[in-house]
């Protein structure tokens, strides 16, 4: 049953993304297409309804930095969420990240804590708690593939799941003292209010597919941008963007636009945590396998480096592996006498350990580099650390949802 319902969101996604052809597809796109005006209305309503203040918006009285995009995945949202945390960290705010820990195990009882008075917290007010920035207290399992991530790269930085994330922010606020909270994936998260909001543009799928939900990949339609406090235009190779740059224009006129790159750095041993240089791929037979939105840019980008990619192995997001899929996974690498295995940092924290394993697995690890705008960048941390500006939006309500 598990391996029919991941061979059918496969099967999903390249009907969305045009992969898959036939007259079912065909069909299947129709469907879709239809669904689409339906999610329209409910989004747009959904705004309306905040807007007018019909739904009751949540205030923590602290700082909320939402950090998200239009649309579902590929954007490189997770390392823009470290970069921005490493940063407020070291100019000395007390930051916390708020994810909904996507696709994450329900735990089988909430943790212990106790309160600052020394009584237990009460355990229906308890959201699983990642790390405390000091200790990292859950695995991939229960926390969830980008919030263990983040939470094993940042120290200093707390992390915390769940799927109320104005739960979830109360709890950093209260027992761990946060004074910024940073929410992962957070554009469409209403319940609670932002006062900066971070948009991510894929540089070369600005739109994703160009239409909604379920036929395309936008969450929102693209004149939701307006919404904007920051845009980032992600994963830049150092050619203009002024055509993009013009079209973002049209949907949001004042905020300042970051250009970036999310570029490779290095390569690491999945097991041994052993480095090796970009250039170690140089000419070297190379299989990849995946569990993320978009494996084409992945994919490409290992040829980019020199690899003779052989082998590519693609799975859902977030596909879980099975110790059977990664033991036929590395047969096949061996009988075709593959050098190495490539992988994503995200995919890595949830990869088991192979029966046999005579071929290198490693991850490659990303980073991300201001391009352009780093005034604009610059600009957008000092708010963030001193928010004492009169009429600054980070100190007042700002009205995020006008349509």
């Amino acid at each position: 049953m598990k391996d029919t319902l991941a061979e059918l969101e496969v099967w999903g996604a390249d009907v969305i993304f045009g992969r898959a052809k036939g007259f079912r597809a065909g069909m299947m796109r129709l469907a879709m297409s239809a669904l689409s005006g339906v999610y329209r209305a409910i989004v747009q309503t959904r705004l309306l309804v905040f807007r007018k203040r019909w739904k009751q918006q949540h205030h923590l009285g602290t700082l909320v930095v939402s950090i998200g995009n239009l649309t579902v995945g590929g954007t490189g949202k997770t390392p823009v969420v470290e970069l921005l945390s490493r940063t407020l960290r070291d100019e000395g705010r007390r930051v916390a990240i708020l994810s909904r820990g996507y696709k994450s195990r329900r735990l089988k009882d909430p943790q212990n804590w106790k309160s600052k008075d020394g009584t237990k917290f009460p355990a229906e007010k308890m959201p699983k708690l990642v790390s405390t920035g000091r200790a990292l207290l859950l695995d991939s399992k229960f926390a969830g593939d980008e919030p263990f991530m983040l939470a094993r790269n940042l120290d200093g930085v707390a992390v915390v799941v769940d799927k109320d994330r104005v739960k979830g922010g109360r709890f950093a606020v209260g027992q761990l003292g946060a004074d910024t909270l940073l929410l992962d994936d957070g554009l469409q998260y209403l319940h609670l209010s932002h006062a900066i909001d971070i948009v991510l543009i894929d540089r070369s799928a600005p739109f994703g597919t160009g239409a909604l939900l379920p036929r395309g990949t936008l969450r929102e339609p693209p004149r939701n941008l307006c919404r904007a406090s920051y845009i980032l235009i992600t994963k830049c190779d150092g050619t203009p963007n002024d055509a993009l740059i013009a079209k973002l224009r049209r949907y949001n006129s004042v905020a300042p636009i970051i250009e970036c790159t999310h570029g490779p750095r290095y390569l690491e041993e999945v097991f041994t945590g052993q480095r090796q240089p970009l250039e170690f791929l140089k000419d070297k037979w190379t299989a990849a396998i995946s569990g993320i939105a978009v494996p084409e840019g992945f994919e490409r980008g290992i040829e980019d480096l020199g690899a003779r990619l052989e082998i590519r192995r693609r799975f859902s997001d977030h596909h879980r592996f099975s110790r059977k899929e990664i033991d036929q996974f590395m047969k096949r690498c061996i009988e075709r006498d593959m050098e190495l295995v490539v992988t994503t940092e995200k995919d890595a924290v949830r990869f088991p350990r192979p029966k046999e394993q005579t071929v290198p697995i490693y991850f490659l690890r990303i980073e991300v580099e201001i391009l352009k705008g780093h005034d604009a960048w610059n600009d957008l941390v000092t708010r963030l650390c001193h928010p004492s500006a009169p009429g600054d939006p980070v100190l007042r309500h700002r009205d995020a949802y006008a349509l």
